[in-house]
């Protein structure tokens, strides 16, 4: 049986290697909240159950060392994409209307 990531997966997987790494550079909570202007309850909310928003999440990731790895994310070249032009052309979507 394939496992798929799902979006639930993917944000607890990232919420887990955020604290593990805030932990692996010796920050708490607090420090971390004051080291980046995102407030103390944001953190908590996030590492219990992984919501935060994108601006708090970026100035997270700068202050953890590891903005840079967004660059990777939805790249602009699609030539270093492996999904090709040709196969997203192909990929068809349907179109359902709602109940009345």
């Amino acid at each position: 049986m394939l496992a798929l990531n799902t979006p639930k997966k993917q944000l607890l997987a990232l919420r887990d290697r955020f604290k593990e790494r805030r932990l692996t550079l010796r920050y708490t909570q607090n420090s971390l909240a004051q080291m980046t202007g995102v407030s103390l309850g944001s953190i908590k909310r996030f590492e219990s159950s992984g919501e935060i928003s994108l601006k708090s999440f970026l100035k997270l990731s700068v202050t953890l060392e590891c903005l840079d790895d967004f660059d990777s994310i939805a790249p602009l070249d699609i030539e270093d994409n492996e999904i090709s032009l040709q196969t997203l052309q192909n990929i068809s979507v349907k179109h359902r209307r709602g109940s009345r």
